[in-house]
């Protein structure tokens, strides 16, 4: 059922008030949305909306979402817009579009290549791609081999990468044990050792040395050293010797968690 209404004997805000109080329950929708665009403006024009008060364009407001339909926040961009250019319509033309660098053949090509590599993170993505073209000539990667890792991850966030990938995790980080965080348990032989570094203070804005004491944990055999700075520069001469010092086969190194103590060639304990 249609219905066509006439609201010319609504002449004030009074009466838009008494309306809205009336059709508390009502909805009401126009036929077309030319139509209740043009419907609005002349709503706008007969009350004179933009020298009304802030409380009675309240009102207005409300009419015109009880009378159309739409929700606040499209009758509000149509209020600017009659306000910035005098009229309300549908936009002609079609909208300004940046050019596309990255076609749907890259992102292709970038799942092909996650589902070969097993999706590596992005730079290393990013260098089989350059690899690709620069090394082996394949100008299908001639984009793709410039592409940020940022809008790398995006395209693999597109909805026609994850149609074709078959892997979609995120990047695992490779983790190498360089040391085991773990309470020394001697069992009553000696060769666990525990080391300290106590830095002695700076005086005169001039840098202290650094005091290395090393205990082992059954005999409390102790040998302490120094130096000027806890690099393995000062610390790899210095641990060799004090080592060596021990007169029993040294099983473990706790350090409590001391980096300056921890590289690729320590059995931390």
């Amino acid at each position: 059922m249609t219905i066509n209404m006439d609201d010319s004997n609504i002449k004030d805000i009074s009466g838009i008030r008494k309306f809205l109080e009336g059709t508390s329950g009502l909805r009401l929708n126009g036929a077309a949305r030319e139509e209740k665009y043009s419907w609005i403006a002349t709503a706008m024009r007969r009350f004179a909306y933009f020298k009304l008060r802030k409380k009675d364009k309240s009102v207005i407001k409300k009419y015109m979402l009880r009378m159309t339909g739409f929700c606040d926040a499209h009758i509000g961009r149509l209020i600017v817009e009659k306000r910035d250019h005098g009229k309300i319509g549908l936009r002609n033309g079609s909208r300004h579009c940046f050019a596309r660098t990255y076609t749907k053949a890259d992102i292709e090509r970038l799942a092909e290549t996650d589902n070969l590599h097993e999706r590596l993170s992005g730079p290393a993505t990013k260098k089989l791609f350059q690899r690709a073209y620069e090394v082996f000539g394949d100008v299908e990667f001639v984009r793709l081999k410039d592409i940020s890792v940022s809008h790398l991850y995006n395209m693999r966030s597109s909805k026609p990468y994850k149609l074709r990938c078959l892997i979609i995790s995120k990047t695992r980080p490779v983790r190498v044990n360089i040391g085991i965080r773990r309470k020394p348990q001697p069992r009553g032989r000696p060769g666990y050792l525990r080391v300290d570094t106590v830095h002695q203070g700076d005086r005169d804005k001039a840098k202290g040395v650094y005091h290395i004491n090393i205990v082992d944990e059954v005999t409390q055999w102790e040998i302490i050293g120094a130096v000027e700075g806890i690099s393995e520069q000062f610390l790899e001469p210095l641990l060799k010797i004090m080592l060596a010092l021990f007169p029993f086969e040294i099983y473990g190194f706790h350090s409590d968690n001391g980096s300056e103590y921890i590289n690729l060639g320590a059995n931390q304990d």
